[in-house]
């Protein structure tokens, strides 16, 4: 990616408007791991081998960042997993609405997240179906395997609840939740009604087509006709996968390095699926690329139900108790010494993720290695507006 951005980054920005959050990421991609950032040098006195190390961008965007990112998010989530089967439910927003998406996606993404998740707990605490309080973990995704822009959201359940009188657990079967068919009517009635009142609140920034007088309400109609896609994958074969497995998918960035097969001055080559690949020139790859830059600030992993912040310590204590296992909060109250600093905690990570322990030296096996800073190197910051 990076080397993408370096040859074609600066004609793509002198020819295309882009938002601020998009040339923060190309200035990040482009400068991760190398001088630019610092970094230091590991030493050893013993043999004299010297390696430098340059530090990460730490954009969430970036495809060389994120393994430690989400190694540290899977270690938290696994204090949360309760006995259970998990569902993996996946909600689709139609490909009408993507060219909206575009411009307002700080608000569609909002809304998505929100009709997906009431749609789930209003479900859940029906009583005519499940009668309990869900737990839920949501993570935003908006691409396909060839870089098209398709938002949609993965969510993985509990396959049971919390009953309203927080005195038993409620279990579903192991292999269904709800009909496809009412998860779908009733996401599609919470989102277009949400998106409604945003349109009557001129919240929206419409398109050229939508802008034309009635054009917003032959699209609803057309929408409520359709059927929205909403489906389930596989219930987890255990508890114990479904953080790990999850993890994977709230890390991942639009595309990672190693799906970049080809790289020449006239097209870019990635990998799709079943040993598939398609091609694109540099530009156009680009613009699909940063289409999934999402808004700066935007929370794209959210947790409801029994997982939300604020039950956390309360309901998904009491359904633990219920199904009967210790609570990682009761366990033990690590105090100062037992609370490694983030640098020790990246380099156990890192040990664990590679094998790799920075504290020993490749070249002889001494544990004598130590680091020197190395500065950050200046650099000409180029206009990343257009002319």
């Amino acid at each position: 990616m990076a080397d993408i951005f370096r040859a074609h980054g600066q004609v793509y920005r002198a020819t295309h408007v882009l938002r601020p959050e998009q040339r923060k990421v190309i200035r990040a991609i482009t400068a991760c791991r190398t001088a630019v950032l610092g970094g230091h040098l590991d030493v050893c006195p013993d043999c004299g081998d010297e390696r430098p190390s340059f530090n990460s961008c730490r954009n969430r965007h970036c495809p060389k960042c994120q393994a430690l990112a989400q190694a540290r998010w899977v270690q938290k989530r696994q204090e949360r997993i309760l006995p259970t089967h998990y569902f993996h439910v996946v909600f689709t927003l139609p490909g009408e609405l993507r060219p909206l998406g575009l411009r307002n996606q700080r608000l569609i993404y909002g809304l998505l997240f929100s009709a997906a998740s009431s749609t789930l707990l209003e479900l859940g605490l029906d009583p005519g179906r499940l009668g309990a309080l869900l737990g839920i973990t949501a993570v935003l995704h908006t691409w396909t395997r060839e870089l098209r822009y398709h938002p949609h959201l993965h969510c993985i359940v509990t396959g049971g609840g919390l009953s309203p009188d927080s005195e038993r657990w409620v279990e579903t079967g192991a292999d269904y939740l709800f009909p496809f068919e009412v998860l779908s009517r009733l996401f599609r009635g919470k989102f277009l009604d949400s998106l409604s009142r945003a349109y009557e609140k001129e919240l929206l920034e419409m398109t050229y087509e939508l802008a034309a007088p009635g054009a917003f309400e032959q699209l609803k109609s057309r929408l409520y006709e359709k059927g929205w896609v909403v489906y389930a994958k596989p219930p987890f074969a255990g508890a114990e996968q479904v953080f790990s497995y999850l993890g994977r998918y709230t890390h991942r960035v639009a595309i990672s390095n190693n799906r970049i097969v080809e790289l020449n001055p006239h097209q870019v080559t990635i990998a799709t699926r079943d040993g598939n690949t398609v091609s694109m020139s540099p530009q156009k790859f680009i613009r699909r690329f940063l289409m999934h830059v999402l808004p700066d600030g935007f929370v794209k992993i959210r947790h409801y139900g029994l997982m939300a912040s604020g039950n956390v310590n309360t309901k998904l204590e009491l359904a633990r108790d219920l199904l009967k296992i210790p609570s990682h909060a009761h366990q033990s109250d690590p105090g100062p010494e037992t609370n490694n600093t983030e640098s020790d905690d990246w380099q156990t990570l890192l040990k664990e993720l590679t094998g790799i322990d920075i504290g020993i030296c490749p070249a002889c096996g001494s544990t004598h290695r130590y680091r020197i800073l190395i500065p950050r190197t200046p650099v000409l910051v180029l206009c990343c507006r257009s002319p």
